[in-house]
């Protein structure tokens, strides 16, 4: 039972001193999902309802089969873009068909989730690099809060996922902008700063949709430009079946494997930056993807868009004390409570409330440090973070993602292609060796070559490879007669490479050069065993270090091992 679901583990230790901080803490990130599950909804293009329909059923699967005690389940900003961008890509008409649209993603995107955790698959997600993801976010959360400024301004501008489609429509708008609207839009913002200035901990977002509330009721003939969410339906989600249809399950598969990466990174990440010594469980990512894989299958059988883990929500339900996954149960108990009894209360909810939500929520996402950061650190990254951040604003978000994927692939293979390669050399009067080009004392035998390859060799490499030792083999001219090969830093060998080392021993050979093999790793020396190698050149010239290697070649192997041993206790003393 421990093994599968974490409840199990983290229960049985729990104790009465937990349940009070768990209360607090989950009641409180409640009062805050409420206003951010409506905004959220709205970012999706969904009715307001459904935004709470999502922060239920996710967060009790989590409950039991999460392994972050803090982490805080429920829509996010980042997930509903991409559930927006999903639907717009479908010629979807009518409100009952986006709903049935954006419940199938969210139990596709379970499925997807779910079989990527049972089949240990979580490693897949690290073909996103942190510039891409970086870029990525950083431009969706613009397209976020631009999108907001119909809700903001008052403005009717069509929904879109292209930067310059949505400034001009606005430009176009300009004359048209309600300023009571904006100016109870502008208002909340200006709260929501002011309250976070003073202190974190306050719900601003709740504090501003009750004086929202309060004054389009009391004083709704002044503000009568503004648009309010009116009626939201009460009670809890009923129990139905997603509508599954294959045609329409292979038309959202791209994005909904785009959502269910996303959503997978945004948990691992959250759950790994929040984990303490002191928890019980620590955060597992292939338990992950299985507990909010099915959090959002079973979700979508009451009604529930694709969700994830939420970056303020955790942080929210760690400063409030949360100890164990146990506050989630409160948290869904306000909501429930909210959905029971409270819905009419929000008839007169502003939308340029929730808009000021939305993009004060987003503001944070915009990671302008990171791209400092890596100018200074690694212009590659620079470039990679830079391209995916403009193609996700001006191309869309899911070829953004998609030019993201791309890059991080093409990165990978370069940099694994042509890997780091240094010539050694020895340091004087120890057993150690350096890089020649780093190290200007080392010691240096014309007739030795001594080469470390710093990667994995296979396919992708093997031509690199080769044609550096023949280039600095080459450049010893006919004095060399040795190639000594560390390994120490090859971690595996396939059969391309074993092939070539095969060929080049062959050819070497020829020339009347040998090749001995040092600091070989067992993983390597079991491939080499396999092609043939070790046979081919005999056991004795594979050596566990590059001053056995040559101590062997300059004195034979009748003084080998006196020598090594004598040097040996000379470097000690």
């Amino acid at each position: 039972m421990k093994k599968y679901f974490p409840i199990a583990q983290w229960g049985s230790k729990y104790n009465s001193g937990f349940l009070k901080k768990d209360a607090i803490a989950g009641i409180t990130v409640g009062v805050v999902l409420i206003p951010q599950g409506i905004a959220y909804a709205m970012i999706a293009g969904l009715p307001p309802i459904y935004g709470l329909y999502t922060a239920l059923i996710p967060q009790l699967v989590y409950l039991v089969l999460g392994t972050s005690p803090r982490i805080a389940v429920g829509p996010v900003a980042m997930d509903s873009l991409l559930v927006a961008a999903g639907i717009a890509a479908l010629t979807v008409v009518g409100t009952e068909n986006i709903v049935a649209i954006a419940i199938l993603l969210a139990f596709t995107v379970g499925l997807i989730q779910v079989l990527l955790g049972v089949l240990k698959l979580g490693f897949i997600v690290n073909f996103l690099s942190r510039p891409v993801i970086s870029g990525f976010t950083s431009a969706a959360a613009i397209i976020i809060g631009i999108n907001q400024f119909s809700n903001l301004f008052g403005i009717p501008i069509p929904r879109s996922n292209r930067i310059h489609v949505i400034l001009m429509d606005l430009f176009q708008m300009l004359s048209d902008i309600s300023l009571q609207t904006f100016a109870i839009g502008a208002g909340a913002m200006a709260i929501i700063l002011t309250l976070r200035k003073i202190n974190k901990n306050i719900p601003s977002p709740l504090i501003v949709v009750i004086i929202g509330i309060l004054i389009l009721k009391f004083f709704n003939n002044t503000f009568h430009e503004v648009e309010i969410i009116k009626n939201i339906p009460s009670g809890l989600p009923a129990f139905g079946v997603p509508e599954i249809s294959w045609v329409k399950v292979s038309e959202i598969l791209p994005i909904a494997i785009t959502i269910a990466m996303i959503g997978f990174l945004e948990t691992v990440s959250i759950g790994k930056s929040l984990e303490t010594n002191e928890d019980v469980v620590k955060v597992n990512p292939n338990k992950e993807l299985i507990a909010i894989g099915f959090g959002n299958i079973l979700g979508s059988f009451f009604k529930s868009y694709p969700s994830t883990a939420s970056f303020s929500r955790s942080a929210v339900n760690q400063d409030a004390g949360a100890k164990t996954g146990l506050a989630a149960l409160f948290s869904v108990a306000v909501v429930g409570l909210v959905l029971l009894f409270l819905t009419p209360l929000f008839y007169f909810l502003p939308k340029a409330v929730l808009a000021a939500i939305i993009i004060i929520s987003v503001l944070k996402l915009i990671d302008y440090k990171e791209i400092f950061r890596l100018w200074e650190v690694d212009k590659i990254d620079f470039y990679m973070l830079l391209v995916t951040f403009i193609g996700t604003l001006f191309f869309g978000i899911k070829e953004g993602i998609g030019v993201g994927v791309g890059l991080s692939l093409i990165m990978m293979i370069f940099r694994t292609s042509k890997p780091h390669i240094a010539v050694l050399g020895r340091i004087p009067n120890t057993e150690y060796f350096r890089n020649i080009n780093r190290f200007d004392d080392v010691e240096v035998n014309k007739k030795i070559l001594i080469i470390r390859f710093d990667s994995h060799l296979y396919f992708a490499n093997t031509n690199y490879f080769r044609e550096q030792l023949d280039r600095l083999s080459l450049g010893k001219g006919d004095a060399l007669k040795l190639i000594i090969l560390d390994c120490e830093c090859i971690n595996g060998l396939d059969s391309t490479g074993a092939a070539m080392w095969n060929d080049r021993i062959d050819y070497y050979a020829l020339q009347g050069i040998k090749i001995y093999f040092t600091n070989v790793k067992g993983p390597v020396r079991d491939a080499m065993t396999k092609a043939g190698i070790i046979k081919k050149i005999g056991i004795e010239n594979c050596f566990m270090s590059n001053q056995g290697a040559m101590i062997y070649f300059e004195t034979g192997s009748r003084e080998y091992q006196e020598k090594l041993s004598s040097y040996i206790q000379q470097s000690n003393s």
